[in-house]
């Protein structure tokens, strides 16, 4: 049996409203998973653990869930586990009672008591000190905590929802992380999927960056091409919709809000990483969708080795021998034999030829000598990657 949905009308505030002020966009099958999800736990106490890459927007998506809630008019207090250092974080949590220490010239409240009422945002939890995880999880479960030097435990009423960027599962196994902590953090989790796996936001997301950013500073811009978008969407963005987020508001005064066409923008994204299908894939996956990710990378490498050679020496070896007929677009060919059909030139010889091997060696050989053994260059120039450019270098022995 299915369980009910929460209707929209049950909500204090309507979700496109929420998404359009915080900026939750998206229309791709992992974004509407999410927003559905938000919708289910926001009316809720129960706690969510939302993990995700650097960047990805777990602060937005927290955001969402405390608007949405009944506790939308009190605070929401964001807190980078992370950041605090572990001498400092239980005075950063719960606070201080005056004299507790030296410097406590006053009494101080913590986050806890800051958020009361409210919801408290735990980002990168997981960097979090094993003391401190221990209080932490005894005000989860007593809903009540002790200020620093303090005599009395105090009363709070939050909701907690906890974020990181690395799978505190593993982290459990390690013995980084308290196993009664992740299970008391983890009764609701959401994953934010990097953009690499869902280019179709990319172009909704930079339309809403330029709108934002152009409205705030007072500026006009031409917009972006069908050409540079498509481009935008196509790259992997490492550090996810803040790397994105950066980068248009930086082009848009770069080139003085003038209209950004794929050449303009190629000068300026920055240069992406070839996939190495080496390096670990997703493990949330069942085995046999691993097995086909490493097959289709594989393949994906190969494909793009052949056609960058293929283009290259073909253009630059074939292309010269071929001439076209007077009057009509055929090209003349070489035979098997070695006589040019329907033209009065001598045969070639054999060895007039170079070998494939040779005539590749020989364009690598050349190209890094311009540019004087730099090899990012080299390759630029050879229209290959990097990374065949060292196979190549090695499997020739070149002396770069």
């Amino acid at each position: 049996m299915s369980s009910p949905q929460i209707q929209f009308e049950s909500f204090p505030r309507p979700l496109e409203a929420v998404r359009q002020e915080i900026g939750l966009v998206g229309e791709s099958a992992v974004m509407q998973q999410i927003l559905l999800t938000i919708q289910q736990v926001a009316p809720t106490d129960i706690s969510v653990l939302i993990f995700g890459e650097s960047g990805t927007g777990k602060e937005l998506v927290a955001n969402a869930i405390h608007a949405l809630s009944p506790r939308h008019d009190k605070p929401f207090v964001v807190v980078n586990a992370g950041a605090i250092p572990e001498g400092l974080i239980e005075s950063e949590l719960f606070g201080h009672e005056k004299g507790a220490f030296t410097g406590a010239i006053s009494n101080r409240k913590g986050y806890f008591e800051q958020a009361d009422g409210g919801t408290i945002f735990l980002d990168e939890i997981g960097e979090m000190p094993l003391t401190a995880q221990v209080k932490l999880l005894r005000t989860l479960e007593g809903r009540e905590y002790l200020r620093v030097g303090g005599s009395g435990a105090r009363r709070v009423d939050v909701r907690v929802i906890a974020a990181s960027n690395k799978e505190l599962a593993k982290a459990v196994a390690a013995g980084e992380f308290r196993q009664d902590l992740f299970y008391r953090l983890n009764a609701v989790n959401i994953r934010v999927a990097p953009l690499r796996e869902r280019p179709e936001d990319i172009p909704l997301l930079v339309k809403k960056f330029v709108t934002d950013f152009c409205e705030r500073n007072k500026i006009s811009f031409g917009g972006f091409t069908d050409a540079a978008l498509a481009r935008l969407a196509h790259h992997t963005w490492p550090g996810n919709v803040r790397e994105l987020k950066n980068f248009v508001e930086t082009i848009i005064v770069i080139e003085s809000g003038r209209r950004i066409d794929e050449g303009t923008l190629l000068r300026h994204l920055p240069q992406q990483t070839q996939m190495n299908r080496h390096l670990p894939v997703p493990m949330n996956r069942p085995p046999e969708e691993l097995e086909r990710e490493f097959i289709y990378r594989a393949l994906v490498d190969l494909k793009s080795e052949i056609a960058q050679l293929r283009e290259l020496l073909v253009g630059r070896y074939i292309s010269p021998f071929r001439r076209l007929k007077s009057g009509i677009g055929d090209a003349e060919v070489i035979s098997e034999g070695g006589d040019q059909q329907n033209g009065d030139s001598q045969p070639l010889a054999a060895n007039d030829f170079k070998s494939l091997d040779e005539m590749e060696k020989g364009l690598i050989f050349q190209a890094l000598e311009r540019t004087g053994g730099n090899k990012r260059k080299a390759a630029k120039l050879l229209r290959i990657s990097e990374r065949t450019l060292y196979r190549k270098i090695k499997e020739f022995d070149l002396p770069f």
